[in-house]
């Protein structure tokens, strides 16, 4: 009797299993298989900034088994990589991934999308896209240009860049070409220095020729591996114009509409993962790296308080004055400063006294 108890339980037990494993590439089949292509504005040795892309075609192919797959391209290889997001408007990739500030030049509107100068920081920034309503109002000023944004990556404050002199006063400011990204450069402008848009693999080059006489990139670690060290020696802090600089994933409107519900579901959780984790690649990797650039020579300075103070001042009218001609970029900077200020109002009150004694003891 037992016996036959036992196989009769394991008859019903392996039509289950059959069951299941019949039901599995059934479910998988039910899902198209979808390439798409991403083009990147960083060149793939920058490999924290350039992974957060590898990070969300990885993780795509792994909840897809391998049917939703994305290839990425370096920049370079399919559109120069400040041309990335024309391509996605344009339909000639899929999606891309890159700063929404390289694009001010067409409307100075995407400066809020990855930062603006003395704006919120890394995790001040997610808390406005994520929770305080930014998401919308980026995605709203987007659509015209037929894309969909999602948050990539993030690379927490970052340096002031490489100088080939020392800059102490706003008059040290006067004339000297800089490659610098985003609304950071129509503030320097306002200050007489003259900013230059450059893409991230071509900077060294022109700070060895002297084409430039300054340069900000990122910070410590992506800096050192660019070699930027080598050819000027002063290193300065904050990059007050990079407080929390967002790097997005673009992707063509039509194309996401083409997607199946679970395919877009992955997508943002994979960007959600890339956005997360380069912060944290970045938090590990930098102290290491400056310490090795200062056993180099570099000389780590920190701006004046009369540049700080006169920069904060050239932003801020810089603020004023597009809010009076440009309706998109009002719309948002009326959201984003006062979402700005409650952050800082809290970040002041617990975050800044903790970090304040743990770095100073007092």
């Amino acid at each position: 009797m037992q016996r036959r108890d036992f196989l009769k339980k394991a008859s019903v037990g392996a039509v289950a299993g059959a069951a299941a494993t019949i039901a599995a590439p059934a479910i998988a089949q039910a899902l198209p298989n979808i390439k798409w292509r991403l083009t990147s504005s960083f060149p793939k040795s920058l490999d924290t900034i350039y992974g957060g892309a590898d990070v969300l075609a990885n993780r795509l192919r792994a909840m897809t088994g391998g049917k939703f797959d994305i290839r990425v391209f370096p920049g370079g290889e399919i559109v120069p990589g400040l041309q990335a997001l024309d391509a996605v408007q344009q339909g000639t990739v899929e999606c891309c991934h890159t700063c929404s500030y390289y694009y001010v030049g067409k409307d100075k509107t995407f400066g809020f999308g990855t930062s603006i100068p003395f704006g919120m920081t890394a995790r001040q920034m997610n808390a406005w896209m994520y929770y305080g309503g930014g998401q919308k109002l980026l995605d709203d000023f987007y659509s015209d240009y037929n894309v969909l944004s999602f948050a990539g990556g993030n690379t927490g404050t970052q340096m002031g860049g490489w100088w080939r002199k020392e800059v102490k006063t706003v008059a040290d400011l006067k004339g000297i070409k800089m490659r610098i990204a985003g609304l950071g450069g129509n503030v320097f402008s306002a200050l007489g220095v003259v900013p230059q848009q450059v893409a991230g693999g071509d900077i060294y080059p022109a700070l060895e020729k002297g084409t430039i006489d300054a340069a900000e990139w990122v910070g410590p670690y992506d800096d050192e591996k660019l070699g930027f060290y080598k050819v000027a020696k002063n290193y300065y802090f904050p990059g007050w114009w990079e407080p929390g600089p967002v790097i997005h994933f673009f992707v063509n409107k039509a194309e996401w509409a083409k997607l199946p519900k679970e395919y877009q579901e992955a997508f943002q959780a994979a960007a959600y993962e890339a956005n997360v984790t380069m912060m944290a690649e970045y938090d590990h990797k930098n102290p290491a790296a400056l310490a090795k650039l200062m056993q180099s020579g570099v000389k780590v300075r920190e701006f004046s308080s009369e540049i700080l103070k006169a920069t904060y001042k050239a932003a801020t009218d810089l603020y004023a004055d597009e809010s009076s001609k440009n309706p998109a970029f009002k719309k948002i900077f009326v959201e984003y400063d006062k979402y700005r200020r409650t952050q800082a109002a809290w970040f002041s009150l617990a975050e800044r006294r903790m970090d304040s004694f743990l770095q100073t003891g007092k």
